[in-house]
């Protein structure tokens, strides 16, 4: 069984940035180590925005600039880049909270039912469940599971709310 950890947006904006809270700081040597020690390939997503963000649909409801193409909120968390490097990865910049190109790569380079996901990173209740139900939805017979200890929300409520969510869409939570 092939398997295939996706690491969402563990960008600096998200974790000590504009965005960032004390549980998404929590969580990056647990990513570092998951990284380090997962046995497979491993896909990572860029939360993408521009200059003109606060005139988006996002902007508009969240009046917060972050994630700026080449600005140092959009780069990796210095630590995750670090472990990342020593690994070898695929990246994919998203403009928004899925990344529709995941299922399209992987239905290229994959047979779905002989693989197995596992997605951690940021925000819980965001970007990581927008794209575990997103590749859900795409692969219904593939096992996927979220690492909740490699995870952060925006807040400790919504990041709960977001698990259970994935439970119910038959993700496996693991690492409560």
């Amino acid at each position: 069984m092939k398997q295939i950890l996706i690491v969402v947006d563990m960008q600096k904006d998200f974790v000590d940035g504009a965005l960032g809270t004390p549980e998404a700081v929590g969580i990056v040597d647990k990513v570092v180590k998951k990284i380090e020690e997962f046995d497979g390939d491993i896909l990572v997503t860029y939360d993408t925005h521009f200059e003109n963000y606060l005139q988006t649909q996002e902007g508009e409801k969240l009046p917060i600039a972050h994630c700026i193409k080449d600005s140092d909120g959009w780069a990796l968390d210095a630590r995750v880049q670090a472990a990342l490097r020593k690994r070898g990865y695929r990246s994919f910049e998203k403009p928004t909270f899925g990344c529709v190109a995941l299922p399209q790569y992987i239905y290229a380079h994959y047979n779905p039912l002989e693989l197995e996901i596992e997605l951690i990173g940021l925000c819980t209740d965001i970007c990581v469940v927008s794209n575990a139900l997103l590749l859900k939805a795409s692969f219904p017979e593939t096992r996927m599971r979220v690492d909740a200890s490699c995870c952060a929300g925006v807040t400790v409520e919504t990041h709960k709310a977001a698990l259970t969510t994935m439970k119910m869409c038959q993700i496996q939570v693991i690492g409560e």
